[in-house]
């Protein structure tokens, strides 16, 4: 499948980095392998995209950042959920659910390809 990006990626963005933070903190490569990793390619989050968010999510109280050391090279920053974003995490994935189960109700749920 084609990578997917623009809109579709932006609107996005918050709920799936809010998902996997909710099992463990990761620094930020690790967030967009791990996207693209389960994803299979479809989705790719560039720097421009992921940064800005996480400072987002930092700003807005539901992420919080911590530098730590790391043997394999220069120091990483960790984000990790706050109670709050856990709580927007799982509010998240319900308008999520509403949303693309209403989408491939109206799709038909015909396979695309």
């Amino acid at each position: 499948m084609t990578a997917l990006g623009g809109d579709i990626l932006k609107g996005n963005t918050l709920t799936l980095i809010l998902s996997l933070l909710e099992e463990q903190p990761m620094y930020g490569f690790q967030i967009s392998r791990e996207i693209e990793r389960r994803s299979q390619g479809t989705l790719r989050f560039r720097e421009g995209l992921l940064y800005p968010a996480l400072h987002q999510l930092e700003r807005e109280g539901l992420v919080e950042a911590e530098w730590q050391s790391s043997s394999q090279g220069p120091r990483r920053k960790y984000y990790q959920l706050t109670s709050r974003g856990k709580r927007e995490a799982e509010k998240q994935r319900k308008r999520w659910l509403a949303f693309s189960g209403a989408v491939n109700r109206v799709l038909g749920g015909r396979p695309i390809g």
